[in-house]
Parts: structure tokens; sequence; C-alpha cells
């Protein structure tokens, strides 16, 4: 069998397909900039490697092109070579959570650009360290010594210490040195500026604090489109939208936040969920039952959600990622600091705050909420805080994190039983 015909859990599904024009030229615009990153990174020009939220703002700054590791696994898994690398990694008796870029050292560690996605990551990197978690550095550590790069250690502080306000979102833009514990954003801006030093060093580049003004500037122009476009996708019935193309337009714009191209890609997907909105286009015309999606993963399975959109008219509409999109990114700068601007963005976003997410279902107007379950018997605190606000939850077998524990035939049978028990009932 050949490596990319390998597949498991998850990757035994339909590949995905798009409604949207704006999904279609993100996809095609992703794999040409990662081509154009191959071929600089062989005159010696670098990029960065990191994880979503952590710097990337900083390398854009730079001008240096960053490649977040949680997409990469997302190519890794949408080529369907999970398994493939997943078994490299068993053969060390390494068992990592795949979502912080195991994956991503795997093929590192099999260096085959034959084999690997798009020809693998060329050696031209610098590798940032997250301190979030031992296993997570040191796989990033690891990854640095097999393609022969630095890596720099950024150490992960607890971003609050005291209890949020109500409805902190609708604070967090302007008010968020408020929000956020100013040790925390003292602590998160001196390693910035170590970060900052330490490019500098290795790299010869120089870096602009104007430059990281404009960077921040389009970042917010961005997120009003995503915010405009999440508002009429959650007033709209039947939704104008599916979830996969929400996905595969908005998280890898969100990647290349701060740059032109990611701003204009923003305002093409507003304009066409406008479109969609004043044309009555509909991601599924028979819908009945609006669901919110609460986990990671499953960013593009279209074959999961069809499934019940033909068998009950159930449409899932809404997840965390566009939410934080509209909410949660943008910084207005005080006291032109925009470090201190991009510290508080990425020290806090409020990614799976129960009153965020139940407060985003209800725009939605969703009748229920999917989420892979916990360990244990209990239900989670986030099924707890929906369940209170009227919000039916269906946990189904599976982990947040490592999706070759999917089970589709289990998952499908457990929603279904869901739907049919408790929201048609």
């Amino acid at each position: 069998m050949n490596v990319n015909e390998m597949s498991n859990g998850q990757e035994q599904m339909p590949r995905s397909y798009k409604q949207l024009r704006s999904s279609i030229a993100v996809k095609a615009y992703q794999k040409e900039w990662f081509m154009k990153i191959r071929e600089k990174a062989k005159e010696g020009i670098p990029y960065g490697i990191c994880n979503a939220d952590e710097c990337e703002e900083i390398f854009t700054a730079f001008g240096m092109p960053a490649i977040v590791t949680q997409w990469w696994i997302g190519i890794i898994a949408a080529k369907r070579m999970s398994t493939h690398y997943s078994s490299i990694l068993a053969e060390k008796d390494w068992d990592m959570n795949h979502y912080d870029g195991s994956l991503g050292l795997a093929v590192a560690l099999e260096d085959d650009p034959l084999i690997a996605p798009w020809g693998g990551l060329p050696k031209q990197a610098i590798i940032i360290g997250s301190t979030i978690g031992d296993p997570c550095l040191t796989l990033k550590e690891i990854w640095a010594r097999e393609i022969g790069c630095p890596c720099f250690p950024l150490e992960i502080v607890a971003p609050i210490n005291t209890p949020l306000p109500p409805r902190w979102w609708e604070k967090i833009r302007d008010h968020w040195d408020e929000i956020i514990d100013p040790k925390s954003l003292d602590f998160r801006v001196e390693q910035y500026k170590e970060l900052i030093k330490f490019i500098e060093l290795t790299t010869g580049l120089r870096f602009s604090l104007s430059r990281l003004n404009e960077v921040n500037s389009l970042i917010n122009e961005m997120e009003d489109y995503f915010k405009a476009a999440r508002d009429l996708i959650a007033k709209t019935v039947p939704c104008p939208v599916t979830l996969s193309d929400q996905l595969s337009s908005y998280t890898p714009i969100q990647w290349h936040r701060g740059t032109p191209e990611a701003r204009d890609f923003a305002k093409m997907f507003y304009e066409e969920v406008k479109e969609r909105v004043d044309t009555g286009q509909a991601a599924y015309p028979k819908e009945k039952i609006r669901l919110m999606w609460l986990s990671v993963g499953l960013w593009t399975n279209t074959a999961f959600y069809q499934y019940f959109e033909e068998k009950y008219g159930a449409t899932f509409v809404a997840s965390m990622y566009l939410s934080l999109g509209a909410d949660c990114y943008a910084r207005n700068v005080h006291n032109n600091d925009p470090l201190r601007a991009i510290a508080g963005r990425n020290i806090f976003l409020g990614i799976e705050n129960n009153e965020f997410l139940v407060k985003e279902a209800k725009l939605h107007k969703c009748n229920g909420a999917v989420r892979f379950k916990d360990r244990g018997d209990s239900p989670s605190l986030q099924t707890l805080a929906f369940e209170k606000a009227g919000i039916p939850v269906c946990e189904i077998p599976g982990s947040n994190v490592d999706l070759r524990q999917w089970r589709d035939e289990e998952v499908k049978f457990t929603l279904s039983q869901f739907i049919e028990k408790r929201l048609l009932s």
C-alpha cells in the first residue's frame, strides 16, 4: 500500500468539498506560499515554526513567514499520512499529543521529501519551544535538533489570577490590560524582547516597532471582517455557510494574521458570506436542527457533517474558532506599545471559556452542542454549563487531541441517539 493511502480513524472518511470560492482560494494560496518558503530556504532565508497564538506576529514583523505546527499536522492528516508518521513515533516509544506537533517531528525524523507532504519542511528554521508542558518543549528541542536549527524556549505563565468580569469579550479589545494579570503581561513582554534579540542575532534581521504596529492594525482590521461574517452566519436561518467552509477559510487566514493577504482573504470571506445571505443560499436548505461543535479537530470532515444533515436536518453552524476571531483576537495598542498588546492577545483568548461559548451557542440559535467526552464517567464542567443554560450536550467517544481514537460508527450511534431522544422527542 502506498503511504498516501494509509489511514485510520478520521482519515477513513471521504475528503471534504468546498462551497465557498474563498475556501478554494485560501487553499491554493497556502500551498503556493509554502512552496515559496521552500525555495527561499534554499537561498538561506529563515522562517519560524511555532504553536498557534504564540508569537506569529513577531515573525511577521521581521518579514519571516511562520509555519504553525497545528496547521502542519493538519496537512499531514489531510494527506492521510497520520498513521504512517504515528508508527515512526511508536518505533521510538513516543506517544505524544499530535495537536502540539509530534507528527511534524515524525516527518523530520524520517526526513524523506519524496514521502513527506509537499516535500516536507525546509531546514532554515527557528523553532519556538513552548514550555506549556515538558513534553511540548522536549518535542520542539528534538525537532530542532533533527533539522539542525536553533530552538528558543518560550515560557508560558498563567494568564489570569482573578475572576473574569461578566461579558469580558466586550471589553477585551480596549481593556485587555485590565483583564489580564499585569505580572503575566510583564513577563511575556520580556520573553518577547528576548525572542527579538535571539532572532536578530540568529538571522541578522532588524526588528521594527512601527512595523509591529502595522501588523497589529492589519490584525484588527481582519478580525472586524470575521466579526461581520460571524454575525451574519449566526442570525441567518438556514445557515448560509457550512462549518467546513468556515474553518477552511478561517484557520489558515488567522495563522497569516498581520499580513495584507490575510486581511484581504478575510474581506473576501465576509463578502461571500454576505452574498450568500443576500441571495438566500444555504449550507443545507432543509435545516431543522442547529448544532455547535465544541472540541478541536474535524475542521474539514464534510462526510461527518453531511451524515447528520441528510438523516436529521441537523446542521453544524458554529464552533469556537470563527467566534474567537470575531470577539477575542483584536487588541488596541496602548501607549504606543504594540509588543504589550501582542502579549495581551497571545496570553489570553478565552479559548474554551464556558460563558463565552454558551453565549455563542445562543447567538447562533443552537438547539444542542457536541463535544468529545472527557475521561471518567462524570459530565464535564463545560457540559454542565451548557445544560444549565438549557442547551443539551452530546459527549461523543474520542479524544480532543488525538483523532486516532475516532470510531466513526460509535460516534454516529451516540450522536444519533442524542438527536432522537433529546432534540426531536
